[in-house]
């Protein structure tokens, strides 16, 4: 697909102070070979008309267009641009990382002042913000005319040919278009999803294969498990299992090996397939004595040897010992020395379902 090319008309005057400007935007086709695009971000568990069933941002033919977002007091506008030292979050750094960074982003300005106005200004000169015709912060007249158009199709983005892509690269790993994120990474962790978000290779790779890896670690312990350590496989699976008393000594390790490889991959009680193989992962890295005890524990609870009494305290039917009011402080309870005698009681009821 062909882009048009949008070109503001500007005329640059032989005078100290430019009046106008010309933004001319290289055609799509001739970034297609660049690594970095704005693609459509869509997440398939939230509504949007239907839209995620198809992997969909927008409706066929709709665009999103927004300009560089600009903040103003006191009638001084201040534009989100990252290329900007006297920005508040630069102004936070350290005082090593502020001078970094500083540096890093008169390197950038200068080149890029350089090439849009032919104007060639020392970043180590003191008087460098003054010096700049174009890439002034509060030249608004050059950055109202910065904005972002995105639709389906991927926005590629080149720096390296394209000085506005340049200029729009810094903007939004700042944060001044609020319809684009920063990274894929970005987006699923925003509140409100944003419509898009900035693919670069490498950040977008990281974050999508990163599931994968978790799963595929899980997947491995779960091997391990099912060679060389059945009865742990046992514990691991009445523990990471809501219906955990379906597992007995005389259960096939084919069936649980199926069973945790169906929770590893977010088809059991936990559907996020992340939280599913790192808890999975959790649990198989656990020792045997705390496993077997909160297997008893949710045993127990189930078979109701212990319960919940009055005033949230959970106890043994048959005594009044206070255990605590959670799993995970029954669990350091019966852990410790003294509570030998609750476990042993614990242990001599709920053990026969596991021998059945």
């Amino acid at each position: 697909m062909y882009y048009l090319t949008r070109v503001i008309i500007i005329n640059f005057l032989n005078q100290t102070q430019m009046e106008d400007y010309t933004i001319v935007e290289k055609y799509q086709h001739t970034k297609k070979n660049s690594t970095i695009a704005i693609r459509p971000y869509f997440n398939p568990g939230k509504e949007n008309m239907g839209l995620e069933t198809y992997g969909l941002s927008l409706h066929d033919g709709v665009f999103h267009e927004e300009s560089l977002a600009c903040l103003e007091m006191n009638g001084v506008k201040r534009y989100i641009t990252g290329l900007n030292e006297f920005d508040p979050k630069v102004k936070m750094l350290p005082p090593k990382e502020k001078k970094k960074k500083i540096e890093e982003i008169r390197k950038v300005v200068s080149e890029l002042e350089a090439e849009l106005a032919a104007n060639v200004v020392d970043p180590s000169d003191k008087d460098f913000w003054n010096k700049l015709t174009v890439m002034k912060p509060d030249n608004s007249k050059f950055w109202d005319k910065i904005s972002l158009r995105c639709g389906n199709d991927p926005v590629f983005l080149d720096g390296e040919i394209d000085p506005y892509d340049r200029i729009k690269l810094h903007a939004i790993k700042a944060g001044g278009f609020s319809i684009v994120a920063g990274s894929l990474a970005d987006a699923k962790k925003a509140q409100n999803n944003p419509k898009f978000y900035l693919d670069t290779v490498e950040e977008t790779l990281t974050t999508r294969t990163e599931v994968t890896k978790i799963k595929n670690k899980a997947l491995s312990a779960l091997q391990i498990l099912f060679d060389s350590n059945p009865t742990k496989l046992m514990y691991v699976a009445k523990v990471v299992d809501a219906d955990s008393v379906q597992y007995t000594k005389n259960t096939p390790n084919d069936i649980m090996y199926e069973n945790m490889d169906a929770y590893i991959n977010g088809n059991g009680t936990e559907s996020n397939k992340k939280r599913a193989a790192s808890q999975f992962l959790d649990v198989s890295q656990l020792n045997m004595e705390e496993l077997k005890i909160r297997a008893l524990i949710k045993d127990g609870l189930y078979y109701r040897f212990i319960t919940t009494k009055a005033g949230g305290w959970i106890e043994p039917l048959d005594s009044g010992t206070r255990m605590g009011k959670r799993p995970s402080e029954v669990l350091e309870f019966l852990q410790k020395p003294t509570s030998e005698d609750e476990l042993l009681s614990l242990m001599d009821k709920v053990e026969p379902y596991w021998n059945s």
